[in-house]
Parts: structure tokens; C-alpha cells; sequence
């Protein structure tokens, strides 16, 4: 098949969708289809670039840092992807359009349905859904709600990798035509070490991943381990500050290239992976904690359970005091650590590697191919 992909981040830009997008394509390629990405640009990255057989488009908008982008940024991308991908599906016949993100790439994938007949399916990541993230975006999606309807509702198939998500979806539009497929990793990136101990936790810093609540777990437990907090965002001074506050001796490593060594290195060193956060879709920090080999603490009822399955500690979003009981229970146990390490290691391979999940894709695609070479319909 010939599929064109829009998302708005692909690595080194964004943070868990980026990188489906990119696993995702790559195994699409492996597999004989061709596979192109329409992307924002980026600080001198090329136009036009190959990668791992993907070929990627990227086009000029005003995107200032890596891990976030605005409103007004996604509304430059749309203005210079949309005429990109209108010249690409006219010349290159595209079978299908995998498009990532109701808001903002779902808006080129219905105006180019309605320009080309392309048909289009989509991937919902989280914060495109409305009610997903309680701290940010809810005027946003109130002004848009007319829009997020009409892309939902033309599409051939929405895809959601979590159980949370599907339930929000349905919310706001119970007609949706919906199959789950879980996000995916490539778990021989890593390799597991038997002796790790350090904490580690790798999200982007926005409040509702919960740090906050890990700082104050962390709080008067006695720690012999480095504590490791990787990532950006605008809630990091927030965090910087509290973790003064209570002396909790933790290093914050900003942004960390998701394919570099140092990050790399860091999984594979350490023992304990927690990600406490408030409302989650499927993260893939998750996939890689487990492909490391690394114990778990995480939250219940957020869409972390689905990832974890049996294979780590659950505490309920919030609960300082559950998190650090849960915290305590695994530095003092190695045993436990080595047991739940090695679970989840089995987890993600047998269910969330790309060749599974791709062929998962692949099934789907496959009820909503058709001509291509389709004669092309008005825009109203």
C-alpha cells in the first residue's frame, strides 16, 4: 500500500506520539508499503528527508521548542501542511491517509477527503479528546467542538490505543467508528541490567503527569538511590521549586533525545520507573520502562493500568501516601523489583511490539482501501 501520514510532531519534535508515528511507519516500510509523513519543520532540519525508509516532508511554521507546541504554531502548520498535502495526494495516489491527532492534523485529513476523496483514519493521542487533560485546552475544545465533530464523523475509522480514551470519545460522539490498537515500542532497544536502583521518571512536564505528588512521596524517605526526572515543559520551574523546598534529592535533566545515548543509558541503569500521572492514553514511557526491565509504580483508572497489566504497583492518581508506601515497598525489596522487571519485559514483547501492532494497522487498513485514482469532489 502507498499511505500518507500526517502528524504534526515526528522525532526529534514531540513526545510519545512522535515516536508511534515514527515506530509505526518504519515496520509499515519494513513490510513492503511506502509510507510518507507530512511534519512540521524545524531549527534547520531538512525539507525533505529519508529516514529508516519513511519519507518525511516537513514544512516551514513557527514552532519554537521541541516539547510543546501552541496554538498559534499548530495553526502555521496547518496553513503550510494543508497545500503540501493536497500536491502529494494528487501525485502520488495514495491508498489511504493515516492521520495522527484529531486537532490539529485531522482538519488537513477532512479538507483533503473532501478535495480528493482520499479516505482517511485517524489516531487519538490524548489531548485531542476532549475531557482528557483537566488542566489544559478545555476552551479550546469548546470553540472547536463543531470541527472535532465533523473530522470525527468523516472519518473511515478512529483508532484509540486506550480504553480511557475510547470512553471519552463516545462522550462527546457515540457513533464513532472505533477499534482499539495499543501504542507500540521496539523493545530491543534496550537491554535489561539485573542491578539497576535508581528512580527514574521520563514525561513531559505539564501538571497532570504528577510530579509533583512524586516529590512529595519522596519526601523524608531515606534514599540511597539517585532520583532522575527527565523532561520539559512549562510546569518545570513549579517543580524545581517544590523539589527545593523539600530537599529531595532529585536531578532534573530537561529535554533528552529520545534515540540518545545518555537517555538510553539511564533506563538501562535504573531500577525503579514511576509515572504517576493524573490522565494518561497509552504512554509510551511505560513501553519503555518495561523494555528496559524496570520496576513500576504507576496510577489506576488513567489509562496506565492497560499498558502495565499485572506488572507493577498501582496506586490511585494523587495518593501521596500510596505512592510512597508503593515507592518504599520496592527499594527495600530487590527481589520484588527483579519480579515485576522481568514481567513487564515479558509484557511488551509478547503484545506491543511494532511487528504486532503494525499488523494490527494493517488489518484495518484494509476494510477502508479503495481507488485512489478516484475523480476528485468540490470543497464545501
Amino acid at each position: 500500500m502507498r499511505i500518507l501520514t500526517l502528524c504534526y510532531e515526528f522525532p526529534p519534535l514531540g513526545g510519545g506520539g512522535a515516536r508511534v508515528v515514527h515506530g509505526l511507519s518504519r515496520e509499515l516500510v519494513r513490510l513492503g508499503h511506502e509510507v510518507d509523513v507530512v511534519t512540521m519543520g524545524w531549527d534547520g532540519l531538512p525539507r525533505e528527508q529519508a529516514v529508516e525508509g519513511v519519507l518525511v516532508h516537513r514544512v516551514p511554521c513557527a514552532r519554537r521548542a521541541r516539547h510543546v507546541c501552541t496554538g498559534r504554531e499548530a495553526l502555521s502548520y496547518l496553513l503550510a501542511a494543508m497545500p503540501l498535502a493536497l500536491k502529494l495526494a494528487r501525485q502520488r495516489r495514495y491508498d489511504l491517509n493515516h492521520t495522527h491527532f484529531i486537532f490539529p492534523d485531522g482538519v488537513i485529513a477532512w479538507l483533503l477527503r473532501r478535495r480528493t476523496g482520499l479516505p482517511y483514519v485517524i489516531t487519538a493521542h490524548g489531548s485531542d479528546v476532549p475531557g482528557y487533560n483537566p488542566h489544559r485546552l478545555r476552551l479550546a475544545h469548546r470553540l472547536l467542538a463543531p470541527a472535532w465533530r465533523a473530522v470525527v464523523h468523516d472519518a473511515a475509522h478512529l483508532i484509540c490505543p486506550s480504553e480511557t480514551i475510547r470512553s471519552l470519545v463516545v462522550r462527546q460522539q457515540a457513533e464513532s467508528k472505533i477499534t482499539r490498537i495499543s501504542n507500540g515500542t521496539d523493545p530491543d532497544r534496550f537491554r535489561p541490567t539485573a542491578d539497576g536502583s535508581g528512580i527514574l521518571s521520563v514525561c513531559k512536564m505539564f501538571e497532570r503527569k504528577g510530579i509533583q505528588h512524586l516529590l512529595r512521596a519522596l519526601e523524608g524517605v531515606p534514599l540511597e538511590q539517585d532520583v532522575q526526572i527527565v523532561g520539559d515543559g512549562p510546569y518545570l520551574p513549579t517543580l524545581e521549586e517544590l523539589a527545593a523546598r523539600t530537599r529531595v534529592p532529585v536531578r532534573f535533566s530537561r529535554w533528552l533525545d529520545h534515540g540518545s545515548v545518555e537517555l538510553t543509558q539511564l533506563y538501562e541503569r535504573s531500577g525503579i520507573f514511576v509515572l504517576p500521572s493524573e490522565s494518561e492514553n497509552f504512554p509510551i514511557s511505560l513501553l519503555e520502562a518495561m523494555s528496559a526491565g524496570l520496576a513500576i509504580v504507576t496510577t489506576q483508572g488513567t489509562g496506565c493500568a492497560e499498558v502495565v497489566g499485572e506488572a507493577a504497583l498501582l496506586v490511585p492518581p494523587k495518593d501521596v501516601d500510596a505512592l510512597r508506601a508503593a515507592l518504599v515497598r520496592l527499594i527495600c525489596n530487590p527481589d520484588l523489583r527483579a519480579s515485576l522487571g522481568a514481567a513487564a519485559r515479558r509484557r511488551v514483547v509478547e503484545n506491543f511490539g511494532w511487528p504486532v501492532i503494525a499488523q494490527q494497522y494493517l488489518a484495518l487498513y484494509r476494510h477502508h482501501v479503495h481507488d485512489s485514482r478516484a475523480p476528485e469532489t468540490t470543497l464545501v
